[in-house]
């Protein structure tokens, strides 16, 4: 083939930022815009948001199945013997810089993990989950060690008596016991499972062309939160919490996003690069932030939020993405700003090393090829010649 026959089927194939390309194959997710909707491994996203635990989502993502009780239970039970962190990650969180970003703290302690690793060297499936189970123990005792110490707060340990999300609310919050913070947890407990996996997003994606390598577990792991930490992936909810606290009032809500459209400034927690039709998860969690906001007789970020939404669906045709219903929820827990995102790594880690896994075991290196946009062929002038 000529060379305008290979360029003219390079611009074919071609599609900027890989939108609507088939980059792999995978069994976890299924991400549809019709009658599928969203699935974790076959199981529709509103069943298991509704019905299960956040822990038995994490077991079917990581073991390729929903767990029985006995299974369940000795799950908590590994995750619980694995809160204590490796002493260098907890030197570690004691000599962080006061102004560190907590993705970045959280970055460089899954690599510090990887290193302490007691199967470090150990790269096999069974060992890859062991590791996954592990990140998904100590990845809230890294964030909260280090928020809890930048902050003056007392360090505490998370309680056995209490499920994964009520242990990550405590130990951000403070939060424990009476009926609120039961509800909080409860409606935590959605969001992880809404969080939980997502196919072939820009973090995940990370996460498998480093896992193609064949490198280990954390440092795939390590690729998805610093491509996470990127404002165009990850931070929609904090940018949307922003949003309603600058609004402040139900009474300004209309006012101000108008403004905002006029000024085509960009109104966070619509869209989605996929799912351009609306999100099945919104649907979800605006249920539960509505139900939240009235048990905490607060409604004020729900009400500002549902103008914000009615406007943009009316004037711009989007709608609601994940993120903005979850700003509402996380705003009621009083879960600090800057940590929405890594409460999603909290979640998303079971996505992200369920990836991992699969990746390695029918692996492939991943390496595309580019579109060459540059200078025809040129003839080398040497040194002495060139003006």
């Amino acid at each position: 083939m000529s060379d305008m026959g290979e360029r003219q089927k390079a611009e074919a194939a071609y599609s900027p930022g890989l939108e609507g390309v088939i980059a792999g194959e995978s069994a976890l997710c299924q991400v549809d815009e019709g009658e599928s909707g969203l699935r974790y491994r076959g199981y529709a996203i509103g069943d298991l948001a509704e019905r299960a635990t956040f822990e038995e989502v994490a077991y079917l993502l990581l073991f390729g199945k929903l767990p029985t009780r006995k299974e369940l239970q000795d799950f908590s039970a590994q995750l619980s013997a694995q809160w204590p962190l490796p002493g260098p990650v907890e030197a570690f969180i004691g000599i962080v810089p006061p102004r560190a970003h907590p993705m970045d703290i959280l970055r460089t302690g899954v690599s510090l993990l990887g290193m302490a690793d007691p199967e470090a060297a150990e790269h096999s499936h069974e060992a890859n989950v062991r590791k996954a189970v592990r990140l998904l123990a100590q990845i809230p005792l890294v964030i909260a060690g280090a928020y809890r110490l930048a902050t003056g707060k007392r360090p505490i340990q998370p309680r056995p008596d209490l499920g994964f999300a009520a242990n990550l609310l405590y130990l951000l919050t403070d939060r424990q016991g009476d009926d609120a913070a039961k509800a909080m947890a409860r409606v935590l407990d959605v969001s992880l499972t809404l969080y939980a996996e997502h196919e072939f997003n820009a973090s995940t994606f990370a996460a498998r062309v480093a896992a193609s390598t064949l490198t280990d577990l954390h440092a795939a792991i390590t690729a998805a939160i610093g491509t996470l930490k990127g404002p165009l992936h990850g931070g929609a909810n904090e940018a949307v919490a922003a949003m309603l606290l600058e609004i402040k009032s139900r009474d300004r809500a209309e006012g101000w996003v108008r403004e905002a459209l006029a000024q085509k400034r960009r109104v966070m927690g619509f869209g989605h690069r996929v799912l351009r039709k609306g999100d099945a998860r919104s649907g979800i969690i605006q249920r539960q932030a509505e139900a939240l906001s009235r048990i905490c007789v607060d409604t004020r970020w729900y009400d500002i939020a549902t103008i914000i939404d009615r406007i943009m669906q009316q004037e711009k045709g989007l709608h609601p993405n994940l993120d903005f219903y979850t700003a509402v929820a996380y705003l009621l827990m009083g879960i600090p700003r800057d940590l929405y995102t890594p409460v999603f790594v909290c979640s998303r880690i079971t996505g992200w090393c369920a990836h991992v896994i699969e990746q390695q075991d029918h692996n492939r290196l991943i390496r595309p090829r580019a579109f060459y946009t540059g200078p025809p062929p040129q003839a080398y002038v040497p040194i002495d010649q060139r003006t």
